[in-house]
């Protein structure tokens, strides 16, 4: 237990992102350190909005050209648009769980929550591996343009900006105790 916590504590001060071979490791790595922070699906006000929120997905393959947005409306619909050709479908919540149905055309896929912010929005299908695993969505204005490899950067900025926070809480304190300390010898 001790030294899980030393080796956490020592990785929050190794602030760059270590490499991989492909995006769902990346993500597996990424996850890993954030996911304390992510919001639950029944917080429906991350990834739905009355007139839709614009998700963009983002994938790995170079042969992924497409703009594909998704839209998690609160009524319960979903809408797919795939270069602006949309597809309507639902999606639905498994009370006490943070998994979510997809519906879309005919299929209906279960997901599991790997991570949700106001930025990001990554569900993995349950039971699948492989690197095609995870539906990975982030905020169409905060994502639009990027490669992959950016998208996961950005993610882990959320790592770094909570270590970088826990360092410099730390710094603070023992400054603080090295002052009283040495206001108390005199």
């Amino acid at each position: 237990m001790e030294n899980k916590l030393a080796d956490r504590i020592s990785r929050s001060f190794e602030l760059e992102l270590p490499h991989r071979d492909n995006m769902a490791e990346y993500l597996e790595l990424v996850i890993s350190e954030i996911g304390q922070w992510s919001e639950d699906l029944a917080e429906v006000e991350y990834y739905t909005a009355e007139g839709g929120k614009a998700w963009l997905e983002v994938r790995e393959s170079v042969a992924f050209q497409e703009h594909v947005l998704h839209f998690f409306n609160p009524t319960g619909e979903y809408l797919q648009s795939v270069n602006g050709v949309v597809y309507r479908g639902k999606w639905r919540l498994l009370d006490n769980t943070n998994k979510m149905i997809l519906d879309l055309g005919g299929q209906s896929t279960l997901y599991d929550l790997a991570f949700l912010s106001d930025a990001f929005f990554i569900l993995r299908q349950n039971g699948k591996n492989g690197p095609d695993r995870y539906l990975i969505l982030g905020m169409e204005y905060y994502v639009s343009g990027l490669e992959w490899r950016d998208y996961v950067e950005l993610l882990f900025n959320t790592y770094r900006q909570r270590a970088t926070s826990y360092q410099t809480y730390i710094i603070v304190l023992v400054v603080i105790a090295a002052i009283i300390l040495l206001v108390s010898l005199y």
